[in-house]
């Protein structure tokens, strides 16, 4: 398939099954230092971007293969809210999604354009992401755009939180030195308790990112996570049992590169039968293991 992938098991969403609107290149209005991507010069929107029906076409096959998904969740190499035909893809998903949940993971970037949030109205959950309160912040961890302000993101994130009727996210990633601070995060959690979303995922880098930046303890987590009082905050926890999967090699290969897995997903979400097609794929140099930082990861050799 040239656009889904998966099944991904989130440790936020469940088990899901991913659309990636971008698959070739980076596309993105920001270039953040964290990004599992390599570093890329923002743009205004997706090149050469799929046309609705044929993604559509690859879900109803994914779907009959994978019926126990819980989520299908549209994402990018980049800002999916970027792409030219979100809203006829959005429309022709809810059609046959049947129980399933349709989720976004989106930047907030855009969220000030009224037919984006017409069209992010239509889905069962929305995750937008907020990782500074401040503009320097903001430019150096998100590095968008020279024409993306952070004060319009803010003031329409409040707009769309109360027209919204469905399950709103907003997740706070916090890179160490540059947005860990209380002030940083005293400001953020101000914002969003006015905001008031259904859920707030705070997390760190978990994956080898773009740049020379760190990740934030998780001991430092659970303490900024206090700030943001009268909220329901989401912390990721090593020891959250997740359910395993069968993949064949070409599956696990999209999978890996769209999505570096961590030692800890292959131990807690690999079947037997996935981590011998793992060590096979290995062997073929088709995979790389990478000591990153004390964490292993495999990743696509590039």
């Amino acid at each position: 398939m040239g656009y889904v992938f998966g099944p991904v098991n989130s440790r936020r969403f469940g088990l899901s099954l991913g659309i990636d609107l971008s698959p070739k290149e980076k596309s993105c209005n920001f270039d953040c230092v964290y990004c599992e991507l390599k570093g890329a010069k923002p743009v205004k929107s997706i090149p050469n971007p799929p046309k609705a029906q044929d993604v559509i076409d690859e879900v109803k096959t994914a779907l009959k293969k994978f019926p126990n998904i819980k989520v299908i969740t549209i994402t990018s190499n980049g800002e999916p809210t970027l792409y030219s035909e979100l809203d006829e893809l959005v429309d022709g998903l809810n059609k046959i999604k049947g129980d399933k949940k349709l989720l976004i993971l989106s930047n907030s970037s855009t969220i000030c354009d009224k037919s984006i949030q017409d069209t992010l109205s239509k889905m069962d959950i929305v995750k937008l992401s907020l990782d500074c309160a401040t503009k320097r912040c903001f430019k150096r961890i998100d590095r968008p755009l020279k024409e993306i302000d952070l004060d319009n993101i803010i003031e329409c994130l409040m707009e769309f939180g109360k027209v919204f009727k469905n399950t709103l996210v907003v997740e706070v990633l916090l890179v160490k030195g540059i947005n860990d601070n209380i002030e940083e995060m005293q400001k953020i959690a101000d914002i969003l308790q006015r905001l008031k979303p259904d859920r707030v995922d705070l997390g760190t880098i978990d994956r080898p990112p773009a740049y020379d930046v760190k990740p934030v303890k998780e001991e430092n987590l659970e303490e900024l996570a206090k700030l943001f009082k009268g909220l329901n905050i989401s912390l990721i926890r090593k020891n959250t049992p997740l359910k395993k999967v069968d993949f064949t090699k070409d599956e696990l290969v999209e999978l890996i590169s769209h999505r570096p897995q961590s030692g800890f997903d292959i131990e807690h979400f690999f079947s037997a039968k996935s981590k011998k097609v793992l060590e096979d794929l290995l062997k073929e140099e088709k995979v790389q293991k990478r000591d990153i930082g004390g964490t292993v990861f495999y990743t696509i050799p590039r």
